[in-house]
């Protein structure tokens, strides 16, 4: 008898397995310095590690509360009060999710409809336009501009139709490494005063700005706050990214329709994690130093770097650097990052994977997130090239 084949009618036709697990799972076969997925190669703070342990043993081990245990969401709460001036209820306004990844494509699903356009910033984040397709709505891209990928306003304003329903942005950005500007928003602000678009903001690299940048979260402006999902990240912030925990903001009205669709998937996000985080964000310096460990990290991977024939893009935040090749190679990135990893020993993440057609320059990204002795055995392969 023959085997039943089901006829399935994807909703992802187009998507295979991430860049990101396809870059480490060949860093890892070929025993190379992976500088492609973005996290950590040291540990977490052994206080947040000791924390952990001290509530798991306290048998904090069942269902929390749906949004999040209300420590929690208060510390978040006085947080965002203390950077940006803006105030959440943590009852009704904040919710704790399982990952950032997670919170963005709830906050999709929560109100794009089948028909709905989405407009997206390219490069993109790869888990954007999937969520958007899973819902049933429409990627609209706008192309950020080579090489300072700045937005075109007015294109963004030539994008926006009835149809638009949401706009996502990423500040500090993944993959660019840039971030907006106070005027960035203010435009966005201006763009959106007359519609009923909703923004979906994703913050997780928040406190991962360089040179004396600042972080301009939507939170700030009350004509986007008004009308955002706020997404953060506790795993980049904390060097956790394995504990897959994040947070969500967004007026009362928007947050209540997020709970529908959340209650429904996750119900709750890890319970220990979520004591131990609360009381370890007591100690603001852990995440208000964290620009100034990163930026080190950065400057050490250019100077490793310098005597290559690669030319570094601004990195003004996130813990990724962009390196162009026009003076290594004039093969496509996606054939260079396999070829430096199985042949020289060294994963990067070639940029075009985050455009829907490849762009005519010739960028790989590297993380910066990882020990100096790391950094400088790639940086060391690199100059070789």
């Amino acid at each position: 008898m023959p085997a039943f084949v089901h006829p399935i009618a994807s909703k992802l036709p187009r998507v295979g397995t991430t860049i990101f697990t396809v870059m480490s799972r060949l860093a890892a076969e070929h025993n190379a310095i992976n500088l492609s997925q973005g996290f950590p190669d040291f540990d977490c703070a052994p206080e947040l590690r000791a924390l952990f342990t001290k509530y798991v043993n306290a048998g904090v081990n069942q269902y929390p509360p749906m949004a999040g245990i209300m420590p929690l969401r208060e510390a978040i709460t006085d947080k965002v009060q203390a950077l940006y001036g803006a105030t959440y209820d943590p009852e009704h306004e904040v919710t704790v999710v399982p990952g950032a990844t997670y919170g963005i494509f709830t906050a999709i699903a929560t109100l794009v409809h089948p028909g709905d356009e989405v407009l997206l910033f390219e490069p993109a984040y790869d888990s954007y336009a999937p969520a958007v397709e899973v819902a049933g709505g429409c990627p609209v891209y706008v192309q950020l501009r080579y090489p300072d990928y700045s937005i075109d306003w007015e294109a963004v304003q030539r994008a926006i139709t009835p149809k638009t329903r949401m706009i996502v942005i990423n500040t500090p950005n993944n993959p660019t490494a840039t971030v907006l500007s106070g005027e960035d928003l203010r435009m966005l602000e201006n763009v959106l005063r007359a519609t009923d678009i909703v923004v979906v903001s994703d913050e997780v690299y928040e406190h991962i700005v360089f040179d004396g940048h600042r972080h301009q979260s939507v939170a700030s402006f009350p004509g986007l706050a008004e009308r955002s999902f706020v997404v953060s990240s506790f795993g980049k912030t904390y060097h956790v990214t394995g504990w897959k925990t994040g947070y969500v903001l967004a007026p009362r009205e928007l947050m209540a329709e997020f709970r529908k669709v959340h209650q429904f998937n996750a119900f709750v996000t890890n319970s220990p994690v979520q004591y131990a985080l609360a009381e370890y964000m007591q100690d603001r310096d852990a995440y208000l130093t964290l620009a100034a460990f990163y930026q080190k990290k950065r400057d050490f991977f250019l100077e490793g770097v310098k005597a290559s024939r690669f030319q570094p893009l601004p990195s003004r935040g996130t813990f990724f650097q962009n390196l162009c090749y026009d003076r290594i190679s004039d093969e496509n990135d996606s054939d260079l990052a396999i070829r430096l990893t199985r042949e020289r020993g060294v994963a990067s993440i070639p940029v075009s994977v985050f455009y829907r057609e490849p762009p005519a320059h010739r960028v790989l990204r590297f993380c910066f997130a990882k020990s100096e002795d790391t950094l400088a055995r790639g940086a060391e392969i690199l100059c070789r090239l």
